[in-house]
């Protein structure tokens, strides 16, 4: 049976929800879910927006359907190759054979390496500045190449002020009841993962991000169909802009302290503990401390975009750096964090070594400025160890002010 959502007179979403899924992409945790996103606008002609992913196959194609109420689907525009949004392109393909594919020149060669169907007699090629009146729209294609694939593109309904946005503008999360982020308290229930979704997604390819923020921005938008997640109007709009165009540029959203701790027996868990404890009492209670090795690296990956202040505490671990906070590092160097504060406490019980290769780590970001003193301790916690440590809280308090 149907389930789709009407947006305009002529437009509808007709994606589907996957609570199931316990790891998109195979790797990031999505406990809320995820839906897969697509569109129908139904005219003189019909046009889908991309398709989705093979698990909401069935709830798709039943949409599709009730709402062609037997016309033919004339035009499929792929704005993004990746499967979760074009598995079931084929399908549709067979479904709906006699509907051409808008795209650009490399999505048909990806196409070609996903499918075998002749792709080439299906084909309209469009590049950057193209417009298409289908239908009684306009339809102006903008590149987004690496937001966060070679071959994205977004697609500007210059009629009626809607921007198709593909993988920009998403987040993780199944849709519960209204399709409007401005209905569901975005800000407070779904943020969090909405920058989640963004810094692990997309967030290595800021500048892209930031050129493709360029483009719309001369754009007038009054509606965003994103391929995951709420669409947006109204303020909403320049509200999630605004967000954007600080992760895109490693803005941090605010001033704040992030300590990330990985601890054996714990010593260095201590040592975390006592320095936000430290950073309180000085008036400083935007504090998030969390446990490397029992909170997954996607989070603290979304919780370093957000605060103007790092913390790394680590134990000494064969000589390395604890790997729970290693993988951390590794994690944010992959996707360019930039413009951070940083302290570091490191532990060792015979040869505490930690300190110096994380400092190591975090000179490979761009500009990142490590605080003084390093903290050291042995072990556990000593008088020495709690000096070095309010060393550092007035120094993470003077960087701030």
């Amino acid at each position: 049976m149907y389930n789709i959502r009407k947006l305009t007179p002529q437009l509808y979403w007709i994606g589907g929800n996957d609570r199931r899924l316990a790891l998109f992409e195979n790797v990031y945790p999505i406990p809320q879910g995820v839906s897969y996103n697509a569109y129908l606008s139904i005219g003189e002609e019909t046009v889908l927006f991309d398709t989705v992913d093979h698990a909401v196959s069935g709830i798709f194609f039943d949409n599709l359907a009730h709402l062609l109420n037997g016309r033919k689907l004339d035009y499929i525009i792929v704005n993004h190759m990746e499967p979760d949004h074009c598995a079931t392109l084929a399908d549709a393909v067979l479904r709906y054979p006699d509907a051409k594919i808008i795209c650009n020149a490399k999505t048909v060669a990806m196409i070609k390496q996903f499918f075998s169907f002749d792709i080439d007699s299906r084909a309209q090629i469009v590049k950057e500045g193209d417009t298409l009146t289908i239908g009684g729209h306009t339809y102006a294609f903008v590149m987004a190449p690496m937001v966060h694939w070679p071959e994205a593109m977004v697609t500007f309904d210059t009629t009626d002020g809607i921007l198709f946005s593909a993988d920009a503008f998403g987040t993780f999360g199944a849709i519960s009841g209204s399709i409007y982020a401005k209905d569901v308290d975005f800000e407070n229930r779904h943020l969090d993962e909405a920058r989640r979704y963004y810094t692990n997604i997309v967030g290595k390819y800021g500048p892209q991000v930031a050129a493709l923020l360029k483009k719309a921005g001369g754009l007038d938008i009054k509606m965003v169909c994103p391929l995951h997640g709420w669409v947006l109007d109204g303020e909403q709009i320049g509200w999630f802009v605004d967000k954007y165009q600080k992760w895109a540029s490693y803005t941090p959203e605010e001033k704040g302290v992030l300590i990330v701790y990985g601890s054996v027996y714990g010593g260095t868990e201590n040592a975390a503990e006592i320095l936000a404890g430290m950073l309180a009492e000085k008036g400083i209670t935007n504090v998030a401390v969390y446990d490397a090795s029992a909170t997954h690296v996607s989070y603290l990956l979304s919780e370093a975009f957000k605060y103007s202040h790092l913390v790394f505490a680590a134990s000494t671990y064969n000589a390395g750096i604890f790997t729970p906070v290693e993988n951390l590092l590794t994690d944010l160097a992959a996707h360019s964090m930039q413009n951070r504060t940083v302290g570091l406490i490191q532990n060792g019980s015979w040869a505490p070594m930690s300190g110096k290769l994380m400092g190591e780590a975090v000179s490979k970001m761009k500009n990142m400025t490590v605080l003084e003193p390093v903290v050291t301790l042995r072990s556990t916690v000593s008088e020495q160890t709690v000096t070095e440590l309010a060393a550092l809280a007035d120094a993470i308090a003077a960087s701030m002010n």
